[in-house]
């Protein structure tokens, strides 16, 4: 798990592929959060963004994921949110394929978690263990910004 704050890129110490679509015009904090609620992928790009609104609950609530062929940059537009993680890899355990690269894990071992305010992210790489949307102080609307970056991209940069 890396994370960092848009508006401070390089102290981020983020590998290149990571770097140069978070300094592309479009993925700017502004760009972003005036981009309408869509699917952002610019032409010949592999990478694509999902841009929308989005409810954090109680973390008892939240499922944990992870990602077989896509790293995850999850960024707060708007609200705050607690994103539950993991430190090991959980690509043996146990998981039940929700939808195409969404595993959800029946027993997680969540050990850290970060507190993500607007302008932040947070990016897991395939086979960490992440629960997003845990609520702060009581359940809230976000607005968030999530790149799926496909392992193709990323795998020999890392």
């Amino acid at each position: 798990m890396i994370c960092g704050s848009l508006f401070s890129l390089q102290t981020a110490g983020l590998p290149a592929s990571f770097k140069k679509i978070l300094s592309l015009p479009q993925c700017t904090f502004e760009a972003l959060v005036s981009a309408g609620d869509q699917k952002l992928q610019l032409a010949d790009e592999v990478w694509f963004c999902n841009i929308g609104p989005a409810s954090t609950q109680e973390s008892e609530l939240r499922h944990t994921e992870f990602h077989k062929l896509y790293a995850d940059i999850q960024v707060v537009l708007e609200g705050e949110e607690i994103i539950n993680y993991g430190v090991l890899n959980c690509m043996a355990e146990e998981a039940t394929e929700k939808k195409a690269d969404l595993l959800i894990l029946s027993q997680p071992n969540l050990t850290q978690s970060v507190h993500l305010k607007a302008g932040d992210f947070a990016i897991f790489l395939p086979g960490e263990p992440h629960q997003a949307l845990c609520m702060v102080t009581e359940p809230q609307s976000v607005r968030k910004a999530v790149f799926k970056v496909p392992l193709s991209m990323i795998k020999e940069r890392l």
